[in-house]
């Protein structure tokens, strides 16, 4: 069996995107270099955290794989390091990023562009109705008979909204429509941050059939603090409870969508063949809610809530041309998602299962990816008693590995936040110690980090055994803030309400960006999309 790393040119991977195969495109830098410019199909998958990542992301072992990074050299790196784990058909981008470009293909900016890109190629073709901020606040001012839908994630919704708004992520918004809209005259508004969920949350409702004025906020709530108009922090309100009447209306909606958009609905014998089928890539991702799904999922099934996976689809789906199987417990949410993954040119079905019949093999609990790289591994580790006295002793150095952004939300008193992908350079900034401890989330990428910094300094290396999820349930303090960075923070791109300055100016730029993407889709041949009007 070959496992050698092969090389590929630009034009010949141009040629694997239409050759109607599977081919998962992954850029093994970090998120900052790589909102900067990248390919349009690839996947962000950092070097530094691919052994969590990378099972969920690509998890057949045979899939054609193609690394691509800037001239940074971690490409070369991920693919060793993948094919090292066990994937047979790995290759690398010859000449990255720059040879893509250098044959005059398109090269883009920002993050999660398939989603964004779909999403505006869907206003433009179907023809999405909006309104602007100050149509909506005139609205709202005459006290006008008005929903307004908050398609992002709650959390998202919780730290921005605009008044009078309620939270109902994506794939909730045909499942709860009829119990928050009670009236056919009341005109709703979908709206999101920008203009990704609003459009597709408003086209949405209109694919199903439901005869209400449905319009998307035109750029969102960042239009919204644009205009000047008040921003609500710390908006809690849910929608409740689907009625029995809620609930046939908007599976009558969702039938509408299925035979219009012929969408394939799978028993489980069939998933099961699915899965034995080694020649295909095969998603299966639950499209309920968080909180739905800890209460209990199929084994084996990642959660995905709908309106985040068609936000962030390649977070989720790597491999194009694979199969995915959309699950929830009625097939409203996993309908209306498949259609979506459909029309952005995914392989799609649906299952549906009934938790009150108590399906066996129901699983509990939040998703857990799979880390790998841990076999053969053995690294000297210190629990958190011993952690705390060696602080208490003051000659310990803690590196956290966390993203960038939990790590200023609490960490370890004192702890160095580093990025393993630059781990000889983050240890040669920190200062003098008798011992390094490495932690992480879990404490698998502590190990990882561990074994490899080894090598690299003469001070002792420990790994904290179950990382700082073990430090926080000892009852151990954690402090705020990014005093100590071993690494610059290139893990996580702000977005423009989190810039420390300029944020207006951000965000118009971003707006811009956004909707400069159809002219874009319009010109490049790689993209899958095939919209239904």
């Amino acid at each position: 069996m070959n496992t050698t790393v092969q090389r590929i040119d630009a034009a010949a991977l141009r040629a694997a995107f239409h050759d109607g195969g599977e081919i998962a495109l992954l850029d093994a830098r970090e998120e900052v270099p790589f909102d900067a410019r990248h390919l349009l199909m690839a996947s962000c998958v950092p070097l530094g955290r691919m052994e969590a990542l990378i099972d969920a992301l690509v998890p057949r072992r045979d899939a054609r794989v193609v690394w691509c990074d800037d001239g940074d050299g971690y490409a070369e790196q991920a693919a060793a390091r993948m094919t090292a784990l066990g994937w047979r058909n790995v290759s690398i981008l010859d000449g990255g990023i720059a040879a893509w470009e250098a044959n005059g293909f398109p090269i883009y900016s920002g993050v999660h562009v398939p989603s964004k890109a779909f999403a505006e190629v869907v206003e433009h073709e179907a023809g999405t109705p909006y309104i602007s901020a100050q149509e909506l606040k005139d609205l709202i001012d005459s006290k006008a008979d008005i929903a307004i839908f908050d398609s992002r994630s709650y959390e998202e919704f919780h730290g921005n909204s605009i008044p009078g708004a309620i939270s109902v992520p994506g794939a909730e918004l045909v499942y709860r429509f009829r119990d928050l809209t009670p009236s056919p005259d009341t005109m709703v508004v979908v709206n999101c941050g920008g203009r990704t969920r609003s459009i597709i949350g408003a086209q949405s409702l209109i694919n199903a059939g439901f005869s209400n004025k449905i319009v998307s906020l035109m750029n969102g709530t960042q239009d919204w603090h644009l205009a000047g108009y008040e921003v609500i922090k710390g908006a809690t309100r849910r929608p409740p409870d689907v009625s029995a009447t809620g609930l046939a209306d908007a599976q009558a909606a969702a039938a509408r969508v299925v035979e219009r958009a012929g969408i394939q609905a799978v028993d489980p014998a069939t998933l099961d063949q699915w899965r034995a089928d080694r020649s295909r890539t095969l998603y299966v991702l639950d499209v309920r809610t968080p909180e739905e799904y800890e209460a209990g999922h199929l084994p084996g099934v990642r959660s995905a809530p709908g309106g985040q996976l068609i936000q962030e689809t390649d977070t989720f789906c790597a491999t194009w041309g694979a199969r995915v199987v959309l699950v929830d417990d009625n097939g409203v949410r996993a309908a209306m998602t498949a259609s979506w993954m459909q029309q952005m040119g995914w392989e799609t079905a649906i299952l549906t299962f009934d938790p009150a019949t108590s399906v066996p093999g129901l699983v509990s609990g939040s998703y857990t990816p799979k880390r790998l790289g841990l076999d053969g591994i053995s690294v000297a580790s210190i629990d958190p008693d011993g952690l705390a006295s060696r602080l208490k002793a003051g000659k310990t150095v803690v590196v956290d590995l966390d993203y960038s952004r939990p790590y200023r939300d609490g960490h370890i008193p004192g702890a160095w936040y580093a990025m393993r992908t630059e781990l000889a350079a983050a240890i040669a900034k920190l200062p003098p110690a008798d011992a390094i401890v490495f932690t992480s989330p879990h404490g698998t990428m502590a190990k990882l980090a561990a074994a490899e910094a080894a090598d690299m300094t003469e001070t002792a290396v420990l790994a904290l055994e179950g990382g700082t999820k073990a430090w926080e349930s000892a009852g151990m303090p954690l402090e705020t803030g990014e005093e100590f960075l071993a690494s610059p923070v290139l893990d996580i791109r702000l977005k423009a309400r989190e810039q420390n300055k300029d944020v207006e100016e951000a965000m118009r730029e971003y707006l811009a960006w956004e909707i400069h993407l159809v002219n874009q889709m319009a010109e490049d041949s790689d993209h899958r999309f095939n919209v239904m009007t």
